[in-house]
């Protein structure tokens, strides 16, 4: 009996069995690296036009007189003095990080309380029917209020400080959530839950073993929702009675007719909500696997 051994593939002639793995590697870099460039272009753009509105005194839609802007370049030197001092030397000279640690801090507690309150209610809402009924009209009652309405009352009741920023931060994020997991858990398959039951699932387990999974795209979404509007709702409520953050800061900035300032802490906001997305998306691509979540 003789045996064959297995011949090494002609030179000139790839091995096709790494090559799927060269292809996996590669593909995630050709898309990153086309993302980029497909989006940088916007930004810069913008910049350009920035620019020269500024320089040129352009007059925009809804009377924007641009002359009053300061330039780009002026932004990006007080943004710098801004995070680490020596430009300006004032009374904001490094002290981004203690703004951006108090705002991302109101931020997490408020999304963290309603992701609390959301999920396990929106999953509930979603398997009881009798539930659903008897709290859907008083939620689509109270969710049209905007939240700079809440903010008065929530002075008055609350006072000023963080307590009253993080409930309107959760009252912002809050309503997002609930109605993505209740739309979610509508439409998990039933079938699924049947074979859950086929396997000896107990009902109340199946509620976390199959129906959050199944729904986890819906919820996601709504928490990336909800995580934008907690930051855009985080600039009203550090508007009065708090003296750190970014919202006191724009809000300080304001007073004293600081435009390049004010639009720093803009651009903090929007990095710090982007940044923040982009974490949270992280975080559940690795908690759910090859579970769909879009990007």
């Amino acid at each position: 009996m003789t045996t064959t051994a297995l011949a090494d593939p002609p030179q000139g002639v790839e091995n096709t069995e790494t090559q799927p793995d060269r292809t996996r590697t590669a593909r995630p870099r050709r898309r990153l690296s086309l993302g980029w460039a497909i989006a940088l272009p916007v930004p810069i753009l913008i910049l350009i036009g920035w620019h020269l509105g500024v320089q040129n005194a352009w007059t925009l839609p809804f009377d924007i007189k641009m002359t009053f802007l300061p330039t780009p370049g002026e932004v990006a030197l007080r943004g710098v003095d801004f995070a680490f001092g020596g430009v300006y030397d004032d009374s904001f000279s490094g002290t981004l990080w203690g703004h951006l640690g108090a705002s991302a801090l109101r931020v997490l507690q408020g999304f963290g309380l309603a992701v609390i309150v959301a999920v396990p209610l929106g999953v509930l809402m979603g398997r009881s029917k009798l539930l659903f009924r008897m709290l859907e009209p008083t939620i689509n009652l109270v969710r049209p209020i905007p939240v700079t309405a809440w903010a008065p009352l929530t002075l008055l009741i609350i006072g000023f400080g963080d307590r009253s920023t993080v409930f309107l931060v959760f009252i912002a994020a809050v309503f997002p959530i609930l109605l993505n997991t209740i739309s979610g858990v509508h439409q998990v398959p039933g079938r699924l839950l049947e074979a859950a039951a086929m396997l000896g699932t107990p009902r109340l387990q199946s509620l976390y073993k199959v129906v959050i999974p199944a729904a986890a795209p819906q919820i996601i979404s709504g928490m990336r929702i909800a995580m934008g509007l907690s930051w855009v709702i985080l600039v009203v409520g550090e508007t009065v009675g708090i003296s750190t953050g970014l919202g006191a800061l724009i809000t300080q900035a304001r007073e004293q007719s600081r435009t390049d300032l004010i639009i720093v802490g803009m651009v903090v906001i929007g990095l710090a909500g982007f940044i923040a997305d982009r974490l949270l998306t992280l975080i559940f691509a690795i908690a759910f696997g090859r579970r769909p979540i879009q990007k």
